[in-house]
């Protein structure tokens, strides 16, 4: 507790009288509460009003408020206002886990048949959780008379297209073998998403990259004229665009989203994979991709969600009660985040949380070990779902949500959150075993070193519970 002795201190330091310091303290907290009782009493809706008529008087008395298009470093929707997440989310996690698996073994095969023949593993390894939350969930197929949804999937991510596409019975092993060898007796896949090649399979191409936002703009552009000149009825049909925060640099993804906007897209759904990581480093290491691209987003017109923090995350924010926490988060660096996503818990509790006593207190019930598991909001399907139900909702402007991830997610010490991540297409047998153990594949240790595909029995919970879910979505993507 700060006493008198104290607070004569700090005026000093800034050169004001003795006292002013708790004066200003409490002049904070009766608008807080003021504020508090407004929320608790009339709704959001009427303090957004309350501080808009605010700012209107302070501006008229002369007051220069500083512009800013962002908000906190936290995510856009509290617990409070999750729904409940439907579903098991457990048979979700072990389906994750083995889309992941084969992703993984398909580029290592590749690579051992083909020394360079490439492939990428890191993409899918962050992003698995928002593409899994939208097949169980989301994505519609073209099924039972129904339009279904357009998805731009992400370039590196094809992998885990193919994997999750294999156990639905789409796919061969085969096929999954001869990976970017599409000339291969019995048929291969294509290196990125290629309409032209694989017909029956993909939609859209989105490579080079920034082709598919500023396609699936002018796409959902299309499906609302169709509707509106009643050719074609696409009311019930969403397009989805998943791409990387460093895939933003391309001129073409941002360059009509002002278009979007304006022509109040809310059949549009941007879903930004916020890694931190371009191909050899950091997106951007001294500043923050999500707020800077938030304030493009909602400075164009957008409804922006960010999913930044892991429900782990949810009990400190609920004790932040001066704002100490959500001020360290807003004032680490992006460079910096990724230097915690390679350390340890204790290097994490000295220099995130140890910048302030307040800081260390707030986590001394939690172990080196639990600090270092306190996760991102888009490996977290209860923040994702939370905010694509939010995204589908909404109405009047395209949404574009902003997942905090960490790229090469379970690669472990071979390549998560490490700047060589996005070029990582082999692991060796110890880095196979610990990916095998962290994500429960049932593979022997005398098989693990030859990177076997897997594929549940059709009778497994797994298998049932896959196909279950796309016949309530329709079909298959």
């Amino acid at each position: 507790m700060q006493t008198n002795k104290d607070a004569s201190k700090l005026n000093q330091a800034d050169g004001g009288a003795a006292g002013s310091v708790s004066e200003e303290q409490e002049e904070i907290r009766e608008w807080l509460y003021s504020l508090d009782y407004v929320l608790q009493s009339k709704g959001p809706e009427r303090v957004g009003a309350l501080l808009r008529e605010l700012q209107v008087r302070a501006q008229e008395g002369g007051v220069k408020i500083p512009f800013t298009a962002n908000t906190p470093y936290i995510n856009t929707i509290p617990p409070s206002q999750q729904p409940p997440y439907p579903g098991s989310r457990e048979i979700e996690r072990r389906i994750k886990s083995i889309v992941r698996w084969n992703a993984m073994a398909m580029v290592i095969r590749a690579n051992r048949l083909s020394n360079g023949i490439g492939g990428h593993i890191s993409t899918f390894a962050s992003a698995a959780t928002l593409y899994e939350v939208g097949f169980n969930h989301f994505f519609r197929g073209k099924g039972d008379n129904h339009e279904g949804d357009l998805i731009y999937f992400q370039g590196h991510a094809s992998p885990g297209m193919y994997s999750r596409a294999f156990l639905e019975g789409r796919l061969s092993i085969q096929q999954l073998e001869n990976f970017r060898r599409e000339l291969q007796p019995g048929g291969g896949l294509c290196s990125y998403p290629h309409p032209w090649l694989m017909p029956n399979f993909w939609e859209f191409p989105t490579v080079s990259m920034g082709l598919g936002p500023i396609m699936s703009i002018y796409q959902a552009r299309f499906n609302r004229y169709l509707e509106d000149r009643g050719l074609k009825d696409t009311s019930q049909s969403k397009v989805w665009a998943f791409l990387g925060d460093g895939e933003t640099d391309e001129p073409e993804t941002l360059g009509a989203i002002t278009l979007a906007s304006r022509e109040k897209l809310d059949n549009l759904i941007f879903v930004i994979n916020c890694n931190l990581q371009r191909l050899d480093g950091p997106v951007r290491g001294n500043g923050k991709i999500i707020q800077e691209l938030e304030a493009a987003f909602r400075g164009a017109g957008w409804n922006c969600i960010k999913v930044i923090w892991g429900s782990e995350w949810d009990a400190l924010l609920a004790r932040d009660t001066d704002g100490l926490l959500v001020k360290r988060m807003e004032e680490v660096v992006d460079g910096q985040y990724q230097k915690y996503t390679v350390s340890s818990g204790k290097y994490i509790r000295e220099h995130f949380f140890g910048t302030d006593p307040r800081l260390l207190k707030m986590v001394e019930h939690l172990s080196d070990e639990q600090i270092r598991r306190l996760n991102r909001g888009g490996h977290d399907p209860a923040k994702v779902y939370a905010a694509y139900k939010a995204a589908i909702d909404h109405k009047g402007s395209p949404t574009v949500i902003l997942a905090k991830t960490i790229k090469g997610y379970g690669l472990g010490e071979s390549g998560e959150g490490k700047n060589i991540t996005h070029q990582q297409k082999k692991l060796n047998e110890d880095e196979l075993r610990e990916f095998r153990t962290r994500f429960g594949i049932p593979i022997s240790d005398e098989e693990v070193s030859k990177a076997p595909f897997y594929l549940p029995a059709p009778d497994s919970p797994e298998m049932k519970y896959l196909h279950e879910r796309r016949r309530a979505l329709h079909g298959y993507v």
